[in-house]
């Protein structure tokens, strides 16, 4: 059975959906772009995430056209710039994201990072949009254990749906404090860049001889053990981005991977976990 991971309110997800940094930032790629959105939705992977920074926009007018006809069948994220996070230049920001989605609402709207905005305004900007029917639930992005901690203090604040950082084979510092506070809090974990950004990173751990024997051995490639690997542990959810149906297929096949106590043993040896508290990791 397909992993999911379930919000405060009840809502339950597949553990993969589906990412769109770098789309919208080529016209020649857009058809594949939008037909991979597709697929993914197709296949069961709902959870739609962009941000009014990817392409300046131009990635929600891609998710945009990909929902168009079936926006009930995707549960929209889109985040804004702290800069934006004040009261009036949320409800702005907001408005601009839903005309350039196509759509009059979105299921999560995150705050895309800390920055000089208080978090009390922020939340009453949140709070705000809510009520005014524009999003369903909010969340933050890039929040570290401290900043999470304030955030959860703040009146209103434990309403905070979601937190999504940095998560990949490479980089587990958030497995230290932040991952064991959010499923304590029961606050999922949206794990971006799971297969680790393009460059040397990722192009080393595609070539990792134990990742490749491990998946030889299990008839799957290793981005799908990477994605297995990412939501493994509760409450987590990767959100890769795909730029064609056929690396949504892949994407999607994961939820099914299951990885055993030996093979994750030796993952660990090769990519050991955190012992002490690091700096979050962001990109």
């Amino acid at each position: 059975m397909s992993k999911k991971v379930i919000f405060s309110d009840g809502t339950a997800l597949p553990a993969i959906g589906q990412g769109s940094w770098y789309m919208g930032e080529n016209a020649s790629q857009r058809k594949q772009e939008v037909a991979a959105l597709q697929a993914g939705l197709e296949l069961g992977l709902t959870l739609i995430d962009t941000a009014e920074m990817y392409a300046d926009g131009g990635a929600e007018k891609v998710v945009g056209e990909a929902i168009k006809g079936r926006r009930e069948s995707a549960w929209l994220v889109s985040k804004v710039y702290p800069w934006n996070a004040g009261v009036e230049a949320a409800a702005e920001a907001c408005e601009r994201s839903l005309r350039r989605l196509k759509t009059d609402y979105l299921d999560l709207y995150l705050l895309h990072w800390r920055g000089n905005v208080p978090l009390e305004e922020t939340l009453s900007a949140l709070e705000s949009l809510q009520r005014a029917g524009k999003i369903v639930r909010w969340g933050v992005s890039n929040f570290d254990s401290e900043d999470l901690n304030e955030l959860l203090a703040e009146k209103g604040g434990a309403a905070c749906a979601t937190n999504q950082v940095l998560y990949h084979l490479a980089s587990r510092g958030i497995e230290y404090d932040l991952l064991p506070e959010c499923q304590q809090r029961k606050i999922p974990v949206m794990a971006y860049c799971p297969l680790a950004q393009a460059g040397r990173l990722r192009r080393d751990l595609m070539a990792h001889p134990l990742l490749n024997g491990i998946a030889q051995q299990k008839g799957i490639s290793v981005p799908q053990l990477l994605l297995a690997w990412a939501i493994r542990k509760e409450g987590v959810i990767a959100i890769p981005k795909a730029s064609s149906a056929a690396h949504v297929a892949e994407n999607a096949a994961a939820l099914e991977v299951m990885l055993t106590s030996e093979e994750l043993s030796a993952i660990n040896q090769a990519f050991p976990a955190p012992t002490e508290k690091m700096p979050l990791d962001i990109v």
